[in-house]
């Protein structure tokens, strides 16, 4: 049998089949559906405005690397106008961050970005292998998670940018419906297949990749010949998310199209006013100032823990769950059980190290003309590819 074209241009030998579509298609076709397929995601989105200072969560895994790339590739292509820098959270976990970090300073050198690193040793007292060492396997995610979070936020702050852009793509969002699902975590599932989110006092967050298959950006990464970081993180086989992931697998191999499907169902659900009434209000942390819907915010409840030494295997689950019980008084719990069994970990914080104030940049502006109408003019005669179906339009 004859070489196949490609479906797209119809000249050049397809070499590769793309897992989204099933299409066969040349290299350069590939880029450049990957690339404008991103685009149209920024844009249809609004995601960003001229002059917008932009963090790249940069880690030095293929999802990160990618997004610099293709960040900084249409930022140049389109004229997005936007101020890039890479921002890194070091964890602490000896093996596997210190190697990944190497690559991000590769990779500052090769996209030519500021790089900023904020370590959770700086800002917690604490790395990853010594939270390990103290509390076990079980749970360390829900410490990590918890914890870079809020220093991305921080270590954006100290850059006085006004967004951070996300490697998460469509499997990863996907894994996040079915894992709320089967946790039953209603608040989570109304807002987990949002593409941008921003509190009152947290910085505005999005994820281009939101559309963009794992496997396609592997592809990317693999013909384009990126520099990045392959290992897995050695406590994530341990985590809950690993059973979402191996049964999204499974539903993917025998219909491609159920990552974006289970997307759209996460959109599509919608939390009902009653229980909206019953979700706690948004405020501020009494210690740290970060945001959370409680009088301490769950970096704040969970540092103390480990600053008393009181975050054993068994009462780390008790530390996370209270988080979202303390009430806003903070004075009482809804149990004496709970209380009795907190009063030899949630103690007064004299004496111990505290997470410093949390401050938003001051260089945060008001909306301007909405991102894709600054575009509209530079965008016209390019191809246009939705983000699930393909198509070509004149």
């Amino acid at each position: 049998m004859p070489p196949r074209s490609c479906a797209l241009c119809n000249k050049a030998r397809a070499i590769l089949k793309r897992p989204k579509t099933g299409q066969q298609i040349c290299r350069e076709c590939f880029f450049w559906v990957f690339e404008t397929e991103v685009h149209n995601t920024i844009t249809e989105a609004a995601l960003f405005k001229p002059g917008d200072k932009v963090a790249i969560g940069a880690s030095g895994g293929k999802d990160s690397t990618v997004l610099a790339y293709v960040m900084k590739t249409l930022n140049d292509r389109y004229n997005y106008g936007l101020e890039l820098f890479l921002l890194s959270i070091d964890e602490g976990i000896t093996g596997y961050r210190d190697d990944s970090l190497e690559t991000v300073k590769r990779n500052q050198q090769q996209y030519d970005m500021p790089l900023k690193i904020l370590s959770y040793d700086e800002l917690y007292g604490w790395t990853m292998d010594a939270i390990v060492s103290q509390i076990g396997k079980k749970n360390n995610c829900t410490f990590c998670g918890v914890f870079r979070r809020q220093a991305l936020d921080r270590g954006a702050s100290a850059l006085h940018v006004d967004h951070i852009v996300t490697g998460h793509n469509a499997d990863d969002i996907a894994e996040t419906v079915l894992m709320n699902i089967m946790r039953g975590d209603i608040a989570r599932l109304g807002r987990c297949t949002l593409i941008c989110t921003q509190g009152e006092d947290t910085i505005k967050r999005s994820k281009p990749f939101k559309y963009a298959y794992e496997k396609e950006i592997v592809m990317y990464a693999y013909f384009k010949k990126l520099d990045y970081f392959s290992t897995e993180c050695i406590y994530s086989p341990d985590a809950y998310r690993g059973h979402a992931r191996a049964f999204l697998k499974d539903l993917e191999a025998a219909r491609p199209s159920a990552i974006i499907d289970i997307i759209h169902s996460g959109e599509a659900f919608e939390v009902t006013e009653v229980i909206k009434a019953t979700q706690k209000v948004q405020q501020t942390c009494k210690r740290c100032g970060y945001m959370s819907s409680n009088y301490l915010c769950k970096a704040c409840t969970l540092l103390e823990g480990l600053e008393r030494g009181g975050a054993s295997p068994s009462v780390v689950g008790l530390l996370v769950t209270t988080a979202s019980e303390l009430p806003f008084n903070g004075l009482s719990l809804q149990t004496n059980r709970m209380q009795g069994k907190l009063d030899a970990v949630l103690i007064s914080a004299d004496n111990m190290r505290t997470i410093p104030l949390f401050q938003t940049p001051s260089t945060l502006r008001p909306p301007m003309s909405t991102f894709k109408e600054q575009l509209s003019s530079s965008t016209q005669s390019q191809v246009i590819i939705d983000p699930i179906h393909l198509s070509t339009l004149a």
